[in-house]
Formats: C-alpha cells, structure tokens, sequence
C-alpha cells in the first residue's frame, strides 16, 4: 500500500446540471456538515469515485482515495490537489479490505465516513459467465464493499456510509444477473444496517442513479455491452450524491433523477 500526495492544481470548471433532485418524501435526519470529515472513497480514481471526491473536499472534507491502479490514483491526487493521499488495494482481496481501512485511519487521523464507488460488470447470459467472472463481480461490487465497512465500523459512530448502487438494485436487467444481485445485495444491506446501526448514528445513504457515464460498461470483465441511451452526466450525478448525503437523506432512488427542463 502507498500514500501519495498531491500536487495542488487547479479545478475544471463544472458542467451545466441537466439532472436535479426531485422533492420528495424522502425520510431525512440532520443535515450533515462535512467540513473536516475524514473521508475513504473506495473506487476514487474512476470518473464518478473521483468526481465525488471533488465534491468532498470542496465542501471541506478530508479525502483518501483507494483502488487497484496507483499511477491513476496518482494522478487523480494531483487533480484533486492539496492533501489527497491514496492507498492501493484490491476489493477482491481479504485482507486488503482490512487494511485499506487501517491505511486510511493513519493517513487522515481517523475516519468519519465511506464511499462505495468501485465497481465491476459482467455482460451475458449467466450460463455462458465463467466462476472468475462470477466471483469477481460478487466479491468487487458486494462482499468486499462489506468487508471494508465492517473494518471501518468502529471508527464510524456518528459517520457514515454511502453505497453506489445503481438502478439494477431496483430493476433487475436480463444479461446482468451478477451484477443486478450485487448491487441489490449491497442495497439491502444499505436498509439492514439503517437499522442495526441507529444506536451508534451511523448514516447509511443508499444512491441508486440510472445509466450514468463512467465508462464501466466499456470495461466490462466479460461480454460486451449492448447499445444504450446516453446516460447521466457524472459531474452532475456526483454533485447529486454529495447534496443527498448533506440534506441527511438515507437513499435517492433511481426516480429521483431527472432531466431538467
């Protein structure tokens, strides 16, 4: 594992925001202030992980960004600028889910919240996807995501978590088996601890945008992806995740995306 600071460099200018957040009966608590927040985006140097981190840390947060490639996650510190450190680590891996944790504990003095914005897809029929497939979908987009919240659990009391979801956690998709359970185990397991975790005010937001693009579909682990609309702009869909998590939501659901007329 490594830690990387990056160079202070100026911002891109943020897009237009063709998709907003519709009001709702959305079941809030109090918003949350994140100045100073120390925060673990899992997943941060892929478009909407990094974008998310932007976010952050405009708000005032803390931020160590983990995933698989240290020269990306170099490079996105330096966009990101200022005090970003990085850990390497690999969702498919035990004991790396531990220790990015312990990683980032070190790097930032301690860890008030996690994002679940790593992710993998598989395409086809599921008679036709191979066990390593399989396996790596579940253990990237579900069992790892776990295993990395329950080491961060007891520096989390009064923090929070938010899992990326996606649709698919709502609407099922032939030809995403995998993918469609993953992300619907991590869902539940979004609820589940909602409510295992009051007790010690642990804020679970469960986020769940349609087709979004990130280029995950272009770097599918098997198959190819079929043709498909265009999908959300990630600026605006990250800047929708870090509001949601402000305003105390506990989910946004694909329905409360929407372009703007």
């Amino acid at each position: 594992m490594t830690k990387t600071y990056g160079a202070p460099s100026s911002r891109c200018s943020r897009s237009g925001s063709p998709v907003a957040l519709r009001s709702g009966a959305d079941v809030k608590e109090a918003k949350l202030d994140l100045r100073g927040k120390r925060v673990l985006v899992l997943g941060g140097s892929g478009v909407l992980g990094s974008l998310i981190a932007r976010e952050l840390i405009d708000r005032g947060a803390v931020v160590t960004i983990a995933a698989r490639d240290n020269d990306k996650l170099n490079r996105v510190a330096g966009y990101l600028g200022g005090a970003t450190t990085t850990v390497q680590f690999d969702l498919t891996v035990a004991n790396d889910n531990s220790k990015v944790v312990e990683e980032a504990v070190s790097l930032m003095g301690g860890l008030d919240g996690i994002v679940n914005a790593a992710g993998v897809v598989a395409f086809g029929p599921l008679a036709e996807l191979d066990d390593d497939a399989l396996e790596r979908v579940f253990l990237t987009d579900l069992i790892g995501p776990l295993q990395v919240i329950r080491a961060a659990l007891p520096h989390l009391e009064g923090g929070f978590v938010v899992n990326l979801t996606g649709v698919v956690a709502e609407s099922p998709v032939a030809y995403l088996v995998t993918y469609s359970a993953a992300k619907a185990g991590l869902s539940a397991a979004s609820t589940a601890l909602t409510r295992e975790l009051r007790r010690t005010e642990t804020h679970i937001l469960d986020v769940r945008p349609p087709h979004t693009e990130t280029g995950l579909a272009g770097r599918a682990i098997a198959g190819d992806a079929p043709r498909m609309p265009e999908g959300l702009d990630p600026e605006t869909v990250a800047a929708i995740v870090v509001q949601g998590l402000a305003d105390g939501r506990r989910e946004i659901p694909a329905s409360k995306f929407q372009t703007a007329d």
